[in-house]
């Protein structure tokens, strides 16, 4: 458990591929009639059921959540519920006797020592002893085998139990210690540690090879400010923009849209996007407060994502608009050891499409779609994305379950149970609120007509991929409509790994919608 802790605020850690080497897959309660893209039922909807059997124990019937041989570790458990009364159990090794015991559909029961806000999320929808759920991301460690069941309290009637579990399967032979109730009192202080550092920043290296370089400009349409960073091998800790923001809020909008961030690391550009998007806002550069990146939604962003290389880089800021504006750039750089093994580059990819079709009917599967959120090819880690729409549907847009490939998978290895759920909150919330991990942005109507932002980032649930990753989310809501889709994607990878299918200056200039358009 240490080892998994302390890789959670380890900025170096994130920007290396794993070691030993992992596979990062989610069980979840996916409607099971979704067995092929060829099959009628592919975007069947019925979330709230899907389990991998029942067990008997001890006369006990409970719903058998997740089953995993190890060694492994689960890394994020996501849930909800509109009754949660009844027992959750965590069982390991094939023990009959659960190691772990949750009263009730609610990881807030959990009883670990120095949880918070950091490590244990409630939903903005929790209520206690009724509807709602929560997200936890305290690393559940197994050396052989985990099982996690559910069972419901005497004479209550089931409700839907909705669930995802993101975990890592290590290969054969991998020493992992299993959770318990001993682990759990030994590695307290650095939980309590972990979670306070998760409500903060990471950190900056201590060394004396650091440097802060600085810029500011006044840019013409059409000019860029260029950061060329010391040669060696380094990485970027913390980039900072300041945009000296118009107080029109529509013209804030467009010019956060239209000033594009690029990167270049080793004479290979792996980062172009508009920085409204970059800054885990997207369109109307919102608030952001997150591990990651933060905006102050005025024109000050940010990041604390660690970029390497190995000989030089350079970070611009072009102003493809039409206005002339005043941009400060701060880099804040530091020696880091180049791995040849593992070391990757900061990649971030952006794409937008405007008019995609949501239908309200998924039995209807020959009119439904999937849209593509990202196909990155090569060896990377995937770390995170922001979805950023217009919503031009009267009524909630985000039915759809992301459905996640990698390398070569023939079913999803992460099959999910809607938009919301993917991004830590559930039953559909029209709210913003902010997690280290990402948030809600925008949320302008209740109804979730207009613009409406999710922004996840992964920390321990980062997914690896060798050859490819492909990401496609169902366009499933309440009233069938259109609605216009922006991703920006966050990943690690090797120089060569590519992202397919990215939008570029011409998709960035197109003017935004006015609101509730």
């Amino acid at each position: 458990m240490e080892s998994l802790l302390k890789e959670m605020t380890s900025p170096e850690e994130q920007a290396l591929f794993p070691e030993p080497a992992y596979t990062c897959r989610q069980q979840s309660s996916y409607d099971r009639a979704s067995v092929s893209p060829d099959a009628p039922e592919w975007f069947a909807n019925n979330d709230g059921f899907g389990t991998v059997r029942t067990d008997t124990i001890d006369g006990r019937v409970e719903k058998v959540l997740f089953d995993q041989a190890g060694p492994g570790a689960i890394t994020r458990i996501w849930l909800t519920t509109l009754d949660k009364r009844g027992t959750m159990r965590f069982y390991f090794n094939g023990s009959k006797e659960p190691g772990w015991t949750i009263d009730g559909y609610d990881l807030m029961q959990c009883n670990v020592p120095g949880m918070g806000k950091g490590l244990l999320q409630p939903h903005t929808s929790y209520e206690p002893g009724g509807k709602g759920g929560n997200t936890l991301f305290l690393p559940i460690p197994y050396s052989h085998h985990c099982k996690v069941t559910f069972e419901e309290a005497p004479g209550v009637e089931p409700t839907p139990k909705y669930y995802q579990f993101n975990y890592r399967e290590y290969p054969e032979g991998a020493i992992v210690e299993n959770f318990s109730a001993d682990a759990v009192r030994r590695v307290a202080p650095l939980i309590a540690a972990t979670n306070i550092a998760l409500l903060s920043h990471p950190t900056l290296p201590k060394t004396d090879d650091i440097w802060e370089i600085e810029r500011s400009a006044s840019l013409s349409p059409g000019e860029s400010l260029s950061l060329t960073l010391p040669e060696g091998e380094n990485a970027v800790y913390k980039l900072r923009f300041h945009v000296e923001a118009p107080e029109d809020a529509y013209a804030y909008s467009s010019l956060m849209r239209q000033l594009i961030l690029s990167a270049t690391f080793d004479g290979t550009e792996t980062v172009w996007v508009p920085l409204g998007d970059f800054s885990g806002g997207g369109m109307g550069a919102p608030a952001v407060e997150s591990w990651y990146l933060t905006s102050d939604g005025k024109g000050t962003i940010e990041s604390y994502w660690v970029m390497p290389y190995r000989k030089n880089a350079d970070i611009s800021i072009t102003n493809i608009s039409g206005t002339t504006c005043t941009i400060a750039v701060d880099a804040t750089i530091a020696s880091l050891k180049w791995n040849n093994c593992r070391s990757l580059y900061f990649h971030a990819s952006w794409r937008q499409e405007r008019g995609i079709y949501i239908h309200n009917r998924p039995e209807e599967a020959d009119r439904c779609v999937e849209w593509n959120f990202a196909d990155l090819t090569g060896r990377g880690i995937y770390k995170g994305d922001l979805l950023s729409l217009y919503n031009h549907a009267p009524l909630w847009y985000g039915e759809g379950d992301e459905k996640i490939w990698v390398d070569d998978d023939t079913f999803p290895s992460h099959f999910g149970t809607g938009t919301e759920d993917y991004y830590n909150s559930s039953w559909a919330p029209v709210v913003p609120f902010h997690t280290p991990f990402g948030g809600a942005p925008r949320a302008d109507n209740d109804s979730s007509h207009g613009y409406n932002a999710f922004f996840r980032t992964r920390n321990l649930d980062a997914i690896p991929f060798s050859n490819r990753l492909r990401f496609d989310i169902e366009m499933l809501g309440w009233e069938p409509g259109t609605a216009d889709y922006s991703t920006t994607v966050y990943w690690y990878g090797d120089l060569s790994a590519k992202a397919s299918g990215t939008s570029g200056a011409d998709e960035a200039l197109t003017p935004l919608p006015r609101y509730n358009e």
